[in-house]
């Protein structure tokens, strides 16, 4: 792996909180680090790397052709659309710098740096309640369609009896493959959002429902929080998990 490097990229655009600075452009500076595979360029191809040059185009359409109130905002979209242009862009490092912000002390700057990584998260879908593999179906759709997430791999669809002694109904089951590069939170956040448009209702744990989404693996991450535990805690001790999961990732390794 290697890293391309583009240091103090300046633009002018209208971005910011205040009336003025949505009519009155100022200076922003950019820093990127992105991360990829430089053995390719060995056949001194334009084509076998990133053009730089189309990054710092893609750049000033992102920072000229929209106004955000935040700083934040207009860093993200700058790293999502790198990601989303550059297949071969493993990672970005994007440092947005406001130096002339509206602050009345004394400063050299003002930015904010925002990191995103390409990983391959897998993820045990499965449904007990109405249409079970519409349900599944209808995921798996959402998936593919939210911004920063690309389905890869579904496996064949499986019945299996329920788990944890609550749910009655047998489940339809299935593990997809998805190419991410939102944070492990945020695609939980994702997650959460489609099982709720499926008709997801959090009355009892293990119970019968809609639609369940778990992340089993992220990457090669380890988190552990209040919120999300990666690699799933229980996913050994589950055949509807483990089954799909191996059609699909053969050779994968906890």
């Amino acid at each position: 792996m290697g890293k391309i490097n583009i240091e103090g990229l300046e633009f002018s655009a209208c971005n910011g909180v205040l009336e003025f600075e949505k009519v009155k452009p100022q200076k922003f500076v950019f820093d990127a680090e992105l991360t990829v595979g430089l053995m390719p360029a060995l056949n001194d191809e334009l084509s076998s790397t990133v053009n730089y040059a189309e990054v710092c185009s893609l750049l000033e359409e992102a920072v000229t052709g929209n106004s955000f109130n935040l700083i934040e905002k207009l860093a993200l979209e700058c790293a999502f659309k790198i990601l989303e242009k550059f297949s071969s862009v493993d990672a970005v490092k994007l440092t947005v710098n406001k130096p002339q912000a509206p602050i009345t002390q004394k400063f050299k700057s003002v930015g904010v740096t925002v990191e995103l990584e390409r990983v391959k998260a897998y993820l045990s879908l499965g449904s007990s309640v109405g249409d079970r593999q519409g349900y599944l179906n209808k995921a798996i759709s959402a998936l593919d369609g939210t911004r920063g997430i690309t389905v890869e791999k579904v496996s064949p669809f499986m019945e299996t009896a329920p788990y944890g002694g609550v749910a009655k109904n047998k489940f339809v089951n299935c593990a997809v493959c998805v190419q991410t590069f939102l944070p492990p939170h945020s695609l939980l956040d994702e997650i959460n959002r489609i099982e709720q448009e499926c008709g997801r209702v959090r009355d009892r744990r293990w119970d019968d429902r809609t639609l369940d989404i778990d992340i089993i693996f992220y990457g090669d991450k380890i988190i552990c929080d209040e919120r999300l535990t990666v690699p799933h805690c229980d996913y050994k001790n589950r055949e509807f998990v483990k089954i799909p999961l191996k059609k699909i990732a053969p050779h994968l390794i906890d």
